[in-house]
């Protein structure tokens, strides 16, 4: 595959858009898919598929067919980062002027589709312009890492806060629910990093542009089917990046770009 593949389907009525992206998933993807569409608010699902050797975006064009105009699918031609995955389904989502409320969420069940509601409502009510489902927030909420993993995450959050002035106690957090209107101030296009760093550079931006941002307890718990995508690199990403991004927040100008 050498272009971007997308596959249509009608319009439906969801303010929520729940972006998944996926690489080596077909033990997951159709459940995921199952449970954030039944959840009552109506939530939409776009997985975004880097190219999977595996049976994944096969499945998910099977899950179009059973919930038509309810999951989408756009498939790149190769692995190409966590981040620009969510720029695009971020760009895709502000296409579509129905979806107020854009969420970032793994396959894998590490984080509970149930929990999108209150991610939603915290959002939906005007108490947040970001909701941040937090593993740290109400102390350390991890289920199933080892506890390397457990302190390496959570002491690089403190490093995160510490070097840029974040409140937000889980910066590396992957579930969040983004409104419209953050996204669209939000230059994309200038936003640098793929691995762990995207999540911090995303909420870091978000609050230098003056948004409201909120954490929501959750508990994550660690895959059990598939393979982490976890490596040094995206984690060493995330420790060098808040340098660059506490340097940005002294000399760029944090502009927003409404659409």
């Amino acid at each position: 595959m050498n272009e971007l593949t997308e596959h249509k389907v009608a319009s439906g009525n969801a303010d929520g858009l729940v972006i998944i992206p996926t690489y080596k998933e077909e033990e997951n993807v159709a459940a995921i898919i199952d449970a954030v569409v039944k959840m009552p608010q109506g939530f939409d699902v776009l997985i975004i598929d880097d190219n999977s050797p595996d049976a994944t975006a096969s499945i998910v064009r099977a899950k179009m067919q059973e919930y038509p105009s309810r999951v989408h699918l756009l498939e790149r031609p190769g692995k190409l980062g966590l981040g620009t995955a969510y720029i695009m389904g971020f760009k895709w989502a502000l296409e579509r002027p129905r979806y107020q409320y854009i969420f970032e969420m793994d396959a894998d069940f590490s984080h509970n589709p149930a929990d999108l509601a209150a991610l939603y409502e915290a959002c939906r009510s005007g108490e947040a312009d970001v909701a941040v489902g937090s593993r740290y927030v109400t102390g350390v909420n991890v289920v199933n890492w080892p506890m390397g993993r457990v302190l390496m995450s959570y002491y690089a959050s403190a490093y995160v806060r510490l070097i840029t002035g974040l409140t937000v106690r889980d910066t590396t957090a992957g579930f969040v629910c983004y409104t419209r209107k953050v996204l669209a101030a939000m230059d994309l296009d200038a936003i640098r990093f793929k691995g762990y760093a995207f999540q911090i550079e995303m909420k870091f931006t978000a609050h230098k542009l003056g948004f409201r941002i909120k954490e929501v307890p959750i508990i994550f718990v660690n895959r059990v089917l598939g393979e982490s995508k976890m490596n040094s690199g995206i984690f060493g990403e995330a420790v060098f990046g808040v340098m660059r991004l506490r340097w940005d927040g002294w000399f760029k100008n944090y502009n927003r770009h409404d659409r």
